[in-house]
């Protein structure tokens, strides 16, 4: 394994490797549970979905980790699915009603449209046309994406949108009261509490250096949430669950292309296709960048564009077996920020997603704040990128900005990158014209820019 690995020239070992590649699963498993819940309300056979998720998800790993040496893993994207599910299926255009099997039929032609993009290396042009001030940017961003997402689903944090209801209804928002878009969580709550003792224990097992402080912190965790009075995770579960898959349920193969035209899918292949794009592009740069391959930025370019095809083909693999679009998971950084950094790492994951097929109730125990928790110091991790980035330089510190912000406060990773081009385009182009100094924009920064106000003027923010 070490010589297939390349492990001494990435600086690991296979113990690193196949602990950062369990903290990697259980940092992801929850998508195990939240793909069918999301996906079954579009008509879809939940059991089907789960069964389509594990696979998926391990297939694709696995191929991650063998044919590319990348420690990133793959699975449902969570948002994509959901556009899936309540967007696509419920919309109708001119007059037919929109099923499962033509959306994923949608899912499938926008698998092959990557494929194609990727293998003519137009994905991997962006990797030189975007400029180094906006790749660490986007590492910045996704590292406060995640962490928000662990403190929304920790319940640390509550979303509330009364002001903007008030609004919407003619009332101004009166400045110096106390309501806000962003509460800290309900207290009473054991899960926030919970959340919070996996902060701390986490916090504490990496200030003490302790090999494996993430996955050690989510199982101390997931003891402590079965403390009575605690409650948060119950063993009662494992008595009467199934533990022998039924494969027979799988959706493989349901597409449907007789009737993709006629009912307006071509915007939803549009959308997934945006979407990915810049979604699975942010996740393999970020990770990347996180792991410390772009240290030589040829072999990292060359590895990334490697990834690139594997999560393409992912994509239509992910729709041929019955689920919504496949991406690079962000929640890898986990298994990274563990010391992660090759194929070993991913292939462990895989395996595990496979094995959970069998031990799908031992895999769904993990809580959700333990799971948020890593995910929140993940977050301060990958924050370490922001001193790469030249704030000074407004040309830069603008687009890097609005990338950073866009993406936790949207709740999307692609709307980040899509803001960040946007203004370094803009930006640029002004200083080259009118200012002393002279600024790169590669010929398909100017098709993106043109892509990125077309896909909001026409497609909108859809997913």
């Amino acid at each position: 394994m070490e010589r297939f690995f390349k492990l001494k020239e990435l600086g690991t070992n296979v113990r690193t490797e196949i602990m950062a590649g369990i903290t990697t699963f259980m940092t992801m498993a929850y998508i195990l549970a939240v793909n069918p819940l999301v996906l079954g309300g579009s008509g879809l056979d939940t059991y089907g979905i789960f069964l389509a998720t594990a696979l998926a998800a391990g297939i694709f790993t696995l191929a991650m980790g063998i044919f590319v040496n990348f420690p990133v893993a793959l699975a449902p994207g969570m948002g994509l699915n959901a556009y899936f599910a309540t967007t696509v299926i419920t919309s109708k255009a001119t007059g037919h009603a929109i099923t499962p099997s033509m959306a994923l039929a949608a899912v499938f032609i926008s698998g092959i449209i990557f494929i194609i993009l990727t293998v003519t290396r137009v994905r991997q042009m962006l990797l030189v046309a975007i400029p180094d001030g906006l790749k660490h940017a986007i590492t910045v961003g996704i590292g406060l994406f995640i962490a928000i997402i662990g403190l929304k689903n920790s319940g640390l944090l509550t979303i509330s949108l009364s002001p903007f209801n008030d609004y919407a209804a003619g009332n101004y928002v009166n400045l110096n009261s106390n309501e806000t878009i962003l509460h800290l969580g309900d207290l009473a709550e054991p899960s926030v509490w919970l959340t919070i003792a996996g902060l701390l224990i986490i916090g504490i097992l990496m200030v003490l250096r302790v090999k494996g402080a993430i996955l050690f912190g989510i199982l101390i965790t997931t003891l402590i949430g079965a403390i009575p009075g605690v409650d948060v995770v119950s063993f009662d579960s494992l008595k009467s669950a199934s533990w022998v898959p039924e494969f027979g349920k799988l959706n493989f193969w349901d597409f449907d292309f007789a009737d993709l035209m006629t009912t307006g899918l071509l915007s939803a292949i549009a959308t997934f296709t945006f979407v990915e794009l810049f979604d699975t592009f942010g996740t393999l740069v970020g990770t990347a960048n996180r792991a410390g391959f772009f240290k030589n930025k040829e072999e990292g370019n060359k590895r990334v564009g490697k990834a690139m095809f594997v999560d393409a083909v992912a994509v239509s693999g992910g729709a041929m077996l019955g689920t919504s679009t496949m991406t690079a998971y962000v929640e890898s950084s986990a298994g990274i920020a563990e010391g992660g950094r090759s194929g070993l790492t991913s292939s462990t994951t895989g395996v595990l997603f496979l094995l959970s097929l069998f031990l799908a109730p031992i895999a769904l125990l993990v809580p959700t704040p333990a799971t948020s928790a890593a995910l929140i110091i993940v977050g301060v991790l990958m924050m370490q990128s922001v001193k790469e980035i030249d704030f000074s330089d407004l040309v830069i510190g603008i687009p890097a900005f609005l990338t950073v912000a866009m993406m936790p406060f949207t709740y999307n990773i692609a709307n980040g990158i899509s803001f960040g081009i946007i203004a370094y385009v803009v930006l640029a182009l002004v200083a080259n014209l009118f200012g002393g100094k002279k600024y790169q924009i590669h010929w398909l920064m100017w098709i993106l820019f043109v892509l990125v106000i077309a896909r909001y003027i026409f497609v909108g923010s859809a997913g």
